[in-house]
């Protein structure tokens, strides 16, 4: 049975912050675009801003999917699933909104998120519930988590901002659907 809540309450914070993975989906508006779905899971890379508002930093990966449909239509879900304890799923649907390494708003934000000691992020996505939800999760496995993988960081950690903009303008200023996804000169402006 799915519980709508008015807010992101206390009981759903301290649930979603103890959560060590998340998930993003986002879709493009043409009807024969691809739906996105993506894992999230550096630890501080996540931050619950307010009972309304979510925000998450988006680090370097092999494709920009979900910031070219925020890009596009705003639309983001984001969701939660408890592999250990309890059974619950908590879904925030809303809008979301991209904030590149350039933005004003940028220092503002930055410091909410541990993991942006590390390098490869390019953005920061501002969530706005529009409804949030929780659910009972009785057919989600178990599963341990036996910690972080480090290997992005790594990857990055070993090259220059450079090399950094460089994959960035190769691999994630569209979509594959051909939308815009990450304007290179923000991570330009930001060298």
């Amino acid at each position: 049975m799915v519980n709508v809540h008015e807010v992101i309450d206390d009981k759903l914070r301290n649930f979603i912050e103890a959560q060590p993975l998340f998930f993003v989906a986002t879709a493009p508006l043409a009807a024969d675009g691809h739906v996105n779905l993506s894992p999230k899971g550096t630890r501080g890379s996540l931050a619950v801003l307010g009972p309304d508002r979510l925000a998450y930093l988006d680090l370097t990966g092999s494709g920009a999917e979900s910031l070219a449909h925020l890009r596009e239509n705003g639309r983001i879900t984001v969701m939660w699933a408890a592999f250990e304890g309890p059974p619950n799923i908590v879904r925030v649907h809303g809008t979301g909104e991209v904030l590149w390494r350039d933005d004003p708003r940028w220092a503002e934000y930055v410091g909410l998120f541990p993991a942006a000691s590390d390098p490869g992020a390019r953005a920061i996505v501002l969530v706005r519930a529009k409804r949030v939800s929780d659910s009972c999760g009785y057919a989600v496995p178990f599963m341990e988590y036996q910690g972080e993988r480090r290997l992005l960081a790594e990857y990055f950690g070993r090259r220059d901002e450079g090399f950094h903009v460089d994959y960035v303008a190769r691999k994630n200023a569209t979509s594959i659907d051909g939308l815009p996804a990450v304007p290179v000169e923000t991570l330009r402006a930001s060298q």
